[in-house]
Order: structure tokens, then C-alpha cells, then sequence
């Protein structure tokens, strides 16, 4: 039986990195013009883009039920984003934001970073792969790896949106740790969660997600990301609705 620390130290590892990344972050902030801040925020949204389009890439082997993957993660974003728009989840991730602004005095890019950064740092293959694989053998290589990078790329975007980058780890250590706390379970469902379409489904649509996040990044547009989150819960239902209809 494997300790409550056991199953979650890959989290808190991810956790400790991301608020040493955004310390650093906050240290060189004053010593880079707006100039060079923004030239950082728009390689952070091009690799984000690049991210995107590597996951969504895993939409071509997420076929379930003789329905190609990008029709279900189609069917995924659209009733989850209905179901976001309805549950107001930007909005209540925005207030959250706001609440802890003022609460910590924080700038005004302070909301901007926490929600970019709570979204870049939770959507991803990487968090859930390795989640499940920490809760279930005790492995925390993948989150380790994961931290290493939150924490450079929390560097970078602390330089541009500020403190609030840090108090992305509330939303993360929530989700990574339930994940890891629920990987018994999972496992029984899931017995390869590399291969399993009902993952790669979910991989493929947070890779979409994760576009959307690289074009705010980016400035080009204002797509309301978060409210696309109850896609990645649906997304399973949907594989196992279209493997049951046929």
C-alpha cells in the first residue's frame, strides 16, 4: 500500500518548482524592458501553439466506436464549452483571481497570469499520464520532468504577468493530487493509460485547448479557454458512448 506521500510526491515536487520558478521570475523582472517581457510572452505563446498541435496530433489514433477522434473531441469541446459558458467557469476562475489580487495586493496583469498559467500547467498529457502513473506505482519521473519545465516556463511568465504566475500551484496541487488519489481506480478502468483512446482523446482535446491558449498569448484573439475544461471530463464519455453505440 503505497503512503499519501508516495502517491502525490510528483505534485508537490511540481508544486515547489513552479513557486521557485516564479520567485526567480519576479527577481529578473526589473531588469528586462517591456520590449524584451514581450518578445518572452510571445515565445511562450509560439511554443504553446507548437504544444497544441503535438497533442491534437493524438486525436488521429483516438478513433472509438469507427468515429475518428477529431469528431469526438469535436463533440467534447462543444458540449463541455456550452456546459463552461453555462457553469460561468471563466468567469468564477477570473473572480477567483481577482479575490486573491486583492487579497495579496497583487498587479495588474495579476488574474491574466494565474489563469494562463493554471491552464498551461494542468492541461497537458504530462499531468495526467503522470498523475496516474505516480498514484499507481509511486513513480514520479514524468511530474518530475513536468516540474522541471513549469518551472523554467514560470520564470519566463512571471516576467511578463507577475505574482500571480505562483498561485497557479492551487489549481495544480488540486488536480494533480486528486488524479493521483484516484489512480487505483482509474487503473482498473484504464489498465494502459499510453495507448487507451479514451486518454489520447483527452490529450488530443487538451491540445486544442492548448492552441487556444497559445493565440491569447499571443494577443491574436480572446478565446475563453477555461470554459472548454468540462470537455476534458466528457471526453471519455464520449469514446465510451460511441464504443457502446456500434
Amino acid at each position: 500500500m503505497l503512503t499519501f506521500w508516495a502517491k502525490t510526491s510528483g505534485t508537490w515536487i511540481n508544486f515547489a518548482l513552479v513557486l521557485l520558478g516564479t520567485g526567480s521570475g519576479l527577481l529578473l523582472r526589473n531588469r528586462l524592458s517591456l520590449k524584451m517581457r514581450v518578445i518572452i510572452t510571445q515565445a511562450m505563446g509560439l511554443t504553446t501553439l507548437f504544444m497544441g498541435v503535438s497533442m491534437a496530433q493524438d486525436l488521429s489514433s483516438a478513433k472509438a466506436g469507427g468515429v475518428e477522434g477529431v469528431i469526438l473531441a469535436l463533440i467534447s469541446l462543444a458540449i463541455g464549452g456550452l456546459l463552461g459558458e453555462w457553469w460561468q467557469i471563466e468567469t468564477r476562475l477570473s473572480a477567483f483571481g481577482d479575490w486573491l489580487k486583492a487579497r495579496f495586493k497583487g498587479g495588474n496583469r495579476f488574474t491574466e497570469g494565474f489563469v494562463a498559467s493554471s491552464l498551461l500547467f494542468c492541461i497537458g498529457p504530462m499531468a495526467i499520464l503522470g498523475s496516474l502513473n505516480n498514484g499507481l506505482l509511486g513513480d514520479s519521473t514524468i511530474l518530475v520532468i513536468k516540474s522541471t519545465m513549469d518551472g523554467l516556463v514560470s520564470i519566463a511568465l512571471t516576467g511578463t504577468y507577475g505574482i500571480g504566475v505562483g498561485f497557479s500551484v492551487l489549481p495544480l496541487v488540486i488536480y494533480q493530487g486528486t488524479l493521483s488519489l484516484l489512480a487505483g481506480s482509474l487503473g482498473q478502468i484504464i489498465p494502459d493509460p499510453t495507448t487507451a483512446p479514451s486518454i489520447l482523446l483527452v490529450t488530443g482535446t487538451g491540445g486544442i485547448m492548448l492552441l487556444g491558449l497559445g493565440l491569447n498569448l499571443l494577443e491574436v484573439g480572446k478565446i475563453h479557454v477555461a470554459a472548454f475544461l468540462p470537455a476534458l471530463a466528457l471526453a471519455p464519455f464520449i469514446s465510451w458512448l460511441a464504443d457502446v453505440a456500434t
